[in-house]
């Protein structure tokens, strides 16, 4: 897996912070609703962003960016990741990592090491359905020992749920509020349908802010803070 694009600054994606974005390519989950699917199904579209060049404009910019979001498709696939996480925060960057939470191990070293500020996992539905959103089964006790990581480490973080229709609804709400009891932060975000990868998910309609606001109340019993975003 290589990096596949840089974006030199945003407000949105760390929040309150300052950040440049890393994508890379690749994913260990094809989910019908994402909205990168060229960079899930195939990344080899797009031209591999040397990390020199990702490194010499970041110091370029270090002076007034906080830090850098690394993001996919799924970074943590990325072999290099480790070594590439390290040479960001020789130049005194924070660095926020947005991942499906499937890969344990990788998580884990970096957690240990400090290679990362700030986690935002993303739980797409309940645990037990996980195996509808790839080709073949997930294993979704990868999934609960990440969880288990940041419930029990000392890095921020937030748990994010993309409330798809069909996937997230009130019972799923329930079962992913038992696997992140006591979290400290669980945003929910309105499903947006424009870019997602199957078609048919495009012509959904998204879950009203009534219902959305009703999944919020839910969730408010498992973790301490329960943000909505995208309405």
């Amino acid at each position: 897996m290589a990096i596949k694009g840089f974006q030199g600054t945003s407000l949105l994606d760390y929040p309150g912070k300052i950040s440049s974005l890393v994508f890379y390519g690749g994913c260990n989950l094809t989910c019908p609703f994402c909205h990168n699917p060229g960079l899930v199904l195939n990344p080899d579209q797009y031209p591999d962003y040397p990390l020199e060049r990702v490194l010499g404009e970041l110091r370029q910019r270090r002076n007034f960016i906080d830090g850098v979001v690394v993001s996919g498709g799924e970074p943590t696939l990325a072999p290099e990741l480790e070594p590439t996480l390290r040479e960001i925060k020789k130049l005194g960057l924070e660095i926020k990592l947005d991942t499906n939470g499937l890969l344990p191990g990788c998580l884990e070293t970096l957690l240990a090491d400090g290679l990362v500020d700030y986690v935002a996992l993303d739980l797409k539905t309940a645990p037990p359905r996980y195996s509808e959103l790839h080709n073949q089964p997930v294993n979704v006790e990868h999934l609960l020992r990440c969880i288990r990581l940041l419930l029990d480490g000392n890095v921020a973080y937030e748990f994010r749920t993309t409330c798809v229709p069909g996937l997230v609804e009130e019972e799923d709400i329930l079962a992913i509020g038992e696997a992140v009891d006591g979290a400290g932060l669980w945003v929910l975000q309105q499903f947006v349908t424009s870019h997602a990868m199957e078609e048919k998910y495009q012509a959904i309609e998204p879950h009203s802010v009534n219902k959305l606001r009703k999944f919020v109340g839910i969730a408010e019993k498992y973790a301490e803070n329960v943000t909505l975003r995208g309405v």
